[in-house]
């Protein structure tokens, strides 16, 4: 078992003495690797973890005996307090007649070779580890994909990586380590282990806040769970710098042409080596993700005879706890709701997107008519919709036929919303999506977002209006604050920028290359468009102008002929006569004096 006293450091030679390969970025409780590794490490058994690991999967892992295998001195160090032993060198300080349970090398077989010591290659490495396998133990070994996400997307080609750590670079044309998984099948069999289990790693391989099985990925390319599993994965893990196009909307593609496993950033493989115990192992989950504010842990899906079903590891598992956010206005999560299955069926948003690509009306119109009915039907006598409905938008929302469901019912609202708000809500959102996107519709391009919101409700049988809009713009910056905990001022300057949010505006999230181009094309047809209407104006200006001058010039031409002035010379006496006779009318009536009373009857 691991202990809470200092570790002894084994130095069996070849370690790096002024060199650290602990993680930067560091997830709560190990992430999903932490998670994962808790299910396969029996109780007591002995693991190996080989390489540099967030030191929160060793807490994961206390209730097993750790021995860490580093090349890094310092890193030992920083590890001692958390292992029962550490040996620091590289595989070569390994003794061959030391086995185990279990070996991790969720950090990859390169970080674990020390630049010190004799170069065993990646082939060498591999043999080493599994050599130290007990007969029926079990490798959890990650795999970088050369041709994955993170680099198809990444403004820095790989070969040209200068960094301090680039020691080895891994690229198709490397002979002595694979390059796919039918490679890596191959290279385990050669060192006596049989590959099982495999995961793919979003958004990154180095630390994957998702794990998907990667059998799913390929039977279930058009899951509405997992389109939204590895949206929201590269959605936020790609926002620290620019990337050449959006990887999210380039993930949910692979996942539904079947290369959401091919195209992985990553893959984390469970091999085995054969040997007297014949039993499976534990059973695994097919979907590790980490989401949400801090503590929520680990969310995971299971497959069951029944379907997929939800549960939480974890920190987020202890429920006597309040739920992160409770206290705040708008919304909060609550994981005890992660029970239950699975809804089935597609994204709301996916479907959407593609019925407007395709200008399908009348799909686009029964899916808003669907979406709009499923919500009042769920609402009150009242009109107001409370928890994970209220909360139901396009991109939390799965539809199978007929039926639309919320798909992760642990995202609540605090308080009530209305129907109208709630709607609105879900179609602003979708209308943001589809114009900072720069997604094909077939209504008018001079619509702004809240003018779409108002014509996509018009779509779905609901009068909204762009107060009601405007409302609903509100609501989302109340609960986008509560879920990301905003103070106040911070709920302010949200809600000023979601309203200031236009159709040339590039969505939210990473900033891509592409997407920003695609926004400097549509900034300029609206220069295009304001600068024409504005010839338009000027010439109509001009035009005008030019109608009021030929009109003073022949006012002007006839004031100075023969025929105007002998006219004017015949009609001024008669208009003095005429003032006149006015006047000396006036003069006799008030000679007169007022008449009688009698007479004014």
């Amino acid at each position: 078992m691991t202990t809470g006293t200092t570790a002894p450091v084994v130095l069996p030679g070849g370690e790096m003495l002024a060199w650290s390969d602990l993680p930067e970025q560091r997830l709560a409780d190990g992430g999903p690797l932490g998670a994962l590794a808790a299910r396969v490490v029996p109780a007591g058994a002995r693991v190996l973890l080989a390489g540099p690991h967030d030191p929160a999967l060793l807490d994961r892992l206390a209730h097993a005996e750790v021995t860490c295998l580093l090349r890094s001195h310092p890193d030992a160090v920083a590890l001692a307090d958390r292992a029962a032993r550490v040996i620091v060198g590289g595989p070569t300080g390994l003794d061959p007649a030391d086995t185990f349970d279990v070996v991790v090398a969720g950090a990859g077989l390169d970080a674990v070779e020390s630049v010190e010591g004799a170069r065993l290659g990646w082939t060498g490495v591999l043999a080493r580890l599994a050599a130290a396998l007990r007969p029926g133990g079990t490798l959890l070994l990650r795999l970088d994909n050369p041709l994955g996400v993170s680099r198809l997307v990444s403004p820095t080609p790989w070969y040209a990586d200068r960094g301090d750590a680039a020691w080895s670079i891994g690229g198709v044309l490397d002979a002595g380590r694979p390059a796919n998984r039918e490679q890596l099948r191959a290279r385990l069999a050669e060192a006596g282990l049989t590959a099982d289990a495999g995961y793919a790693a979003y958004p990154g391989p180095g630390a994957p806040t998702a794990l998907v099985a990667t059998d799913a990925l390929e039977r279930r390319p058009s899951s509405g769970l997992l389109d939204a599993v590895l949206h929201g994965a590269c959605a936020g893990g790609f926002a620290a710098g620019p990337v050449l196009q959006d990887p999210a909307r380039l993930v949910v593609d692979a996942l539904h042409a079947g290369l959401g496993a091919a195209l992985a950033p990553g893959w984390l493989t469970l091999a085995r080596r054969p040997g007297h115990d014949t039993s499976t192992g534990p059973a695994l989950p097919v979907v590790l993700v980490q989401t949400g504010p801090p503590g929520v842990g680990v969310v995971e899906v299971s497959d069951r005879a029944d379907g997929w079903h939800w549960s939480v590891s974890g920190g987020g598992a202890d429920r006597t706890r309040p739920a992160p956010f409770a206290s705040r206005e708008a919304a909060h999560r609550d994981p005890a709701a992660l029970t239950g299955p699975v809804p089935p069926g597609r994204l709301l948003r996916t479907v959407l997107l593609d019925g407007c690509l395709r200008r399908d009306l009348d799909t686009l119109r029964r899916l808003l008519r669907g979406y709009a009915g499923w919500l009042a039907g769920q609402a009150d006598p009242d009109g107001r919709l409370t928890g994970a409905v209220a909360l139901a938008d396009p991109d939390t929302v799965v539809v199978e036929g007929d039926t639309f469901a919320v798909l992760d019912p642990s995202w609540q609202a605090s308080e009530p919303l209305a129907l109208e708000v709630a709607l609105a809500r879900g179609l602003w959102r979708f209308a943001v999506t589809l114009l900072t996107g720069g997604y094909a519709h077939p209504w008018p391009s001079t619509l702004d977002v809240a003018g779409l919101a108002v014509v996509l409700g018009g779509v779905a049988g609901h009068d909204l209006d762009r107060a009601t809009v405007d409302t609903a713009v509100g609501t989302e910056a109340a609960v986008a604050a509560a879920l990301r905990g905003l103070d106040a001022d911070g709920r302010g300057t949200l809600a000023t920028e979601l309203r200031a949010v236009t159709p040339t505006d590039p969505p939210a999230g990473p900033r891509s290359y592409q997407q920003m181009r695609e926004a400097w094309v549509r900034q300029r047809e609206e220069l295009t468009r304001l600068a024409a209407l504005l010839k338009w104006t000027e010439e109509l200006l001009t035009s005008r102008e030019r109608a009021l001058r030929r009109a003073d010039a022949t006012i002007n031409l006839l004031s100075g002929s023969l025929s105007y002035r002998v006219g004017r010379l015949a009609i001024t006496p008669a208009r003095l006569a005429k003032r006149g006779a006015r006047a000396a009318k006036r003069r006799a009536r008030e000679a007169l004096g007022p008449k009688p009373p009698q007479e004014q009857q």
